[in-house]
């Protein structure tokens, strides 16, 4: 029986190590972390007394692959659906607040509606959704949208920053219109969305790592790849340090790892190179949080805070797009975060709570044209030898949905 390598157990990684137990081969799998989930886990924060995803995730009802992939290991269970669809916004200049309410036909009239869409939408703003639904490659989302539409600040301008990781100015529109017609294009079903009510792991992470023990593959972690060592047109072995793993001549290799490790590793590769950094926030608070609008998700505008999920007495904020504010210290993001938080909650005066700051400053790759048009597919010009991740050509933005396709997209590669 061949054997497949996964090098890297983010969600690219388990995903294609799953496919590839699926379809039959020895699966092992390797992280040069001391756990699995790469950018999409959870851990125990000490300061806090409470388990904390390392990003502020969500997926929407349109991710057919990531919940294939959840259903797949049981980790629906831990997922909490927002239904019917239903976000939440609030200014934090004006104190203007509206929730988006998606209808259920194809035809995504509810933005410019006064009850379910953008205040001060017009018949006129639609036009917007039609530049950024026929968009070319080279296109950036604010070259198809009007700066001066009310739908910018408060729609276009929050949707590309929380999809793209980059501000519209920059963010390549074609990935962004996918993610639209796969959403608002499929009615409220598919724009709905789920957060981990238990946390990342407990729904991504931990049930991916048992099934594939539970199916004969194996997980080794704290095991960095070093180098890869090609004869003709294929790898003939992995090295992690002293270690030398050679390959059969059936056996193959998914690198599922960040653009720059794989650029290290395989000679004259192109990936792309425009990474964008996220910071997120955790706050525990005296008792449980109620949001604005009732749900676990408030989206903010006007502030440095973006969104916020709550969960029991934990808060927790994300700023995508962030390499403005990633290099501040803690000591001065935190409290900047609290104040809008503090706001949305009504009592701009309350104390800042224990917090925890998390800074990824890698988070994402390719939010631009020119990075888009840099990704790589899963093929290469070694015969036993894919790449995966949320970077690759996917056609979508650097999402849990893009990762996890890109694991089965790698498996299928070898034919």
């Amino acid at each position: 029986m061949s054997v497949i390598h996964v090098v890297g157990a983010g969600l690219a990684g388990l995903s294609a190590a799953l496919c590839a137990v699926e379809g039959g081969h020895r699966v092992k799998l390797y992280e040069a972390a001391p756990q699995a989930g790469g950018r999409c886990r959870s851990f125990f924060d000490a300061g806090l007394g409470r388990v904390i995803d390392n990003g502020g995730h969500i997926l929407l009802g349109a991710n057919r692959a990531a919940f294939a992939f959840l259903d797949a290991i049981g980790g629906r269970v831990h997922m909490r659906e927002i239904a019917p669809a239903a976000f939440p916004f609030l200014d934090l200049r004006s104190g203007a607040t509206w929730t988006l309410r998606p209808t259920r036909g194809r035809l995504p009239w509810w933005v410019l509606s006064p009850r379910r869409g953008v205040p001060g939408a017009r018949t006129v703003d639609a036009l917007d959704l039609l530049r950024l639904a026929i968009a070319p490659g080279s296109r950036t989302v604010a070259e198809c949208v009007r700066a001066t539409s009310p739908l910018f600040g408060r729609l276009w301008a929050p949707l590309t920053t929380a999809v793209m990781n980059a501000d519209p100015a920059e963010a390549a529109a074609a990935p962004l219109a996918r993610v639209l017609r796969d959403t608002f294009g499929h009615g409220e079903t598919a724009c709905r969305a789920w957060l981990a009510g238990d946390g990342l792991s407990a729904a991504f992470v931990d049930p991916a790592i048992a099934k594939l023990r539970a199916t004969g593959g194996e997980f080794q972690p704290s095991s960095r790849l070093t180098q890869l060592e090609f004869i003709d047109d294929r790898v003939a072995a992995l090295r992690f340090g002293a270690q030398k793993i050679d390959m059969a001549v059936y056996d193959s290799v998914v690198l599922a790892i960040p653009p720059p490790n794989v650029a290290e590793l395989m000679p004259g590769v192109t990936v792309p190179a425009d990474a964008r950094a996220i910071v997120n926030a955790h706050f525990k608070c005296e008792h449980e949080v109620t949001l604005p609008g009732g749900q676990m998700l408030l989206g903010l505008i006007g502030g440095t805070a973006q969104w916020l999920i709550a969960r029991g007495d934990i808060i927790s904020v994300t700023v995508s797009a962030a390499d403005a504010i990633v290099e501040r210290a803690a000591k001065t993001l935190l409290p900047l975060l609290w104040a809008d938080v503090a706001t949305a909650l009504g009592h701009r005066d309350a104390p800042q709570p224990v917090g925890r700051l998390i800074k990824e400053k890698r988070a994402t790759y390719g939010a631009t044209p020119s990075g888009f048009a840099a990704r790589p597919p899963a093929r290469t010009a070694w015969r036993n030898l894919a790449l995966a991740g949320d970077w690759t050509d996917t056609g979508l933005p650097a999402t849990i949905e893009g990762a996890i396709r890109s694991g089965r997209t790698a498996i299928a590669s070898f034919g």
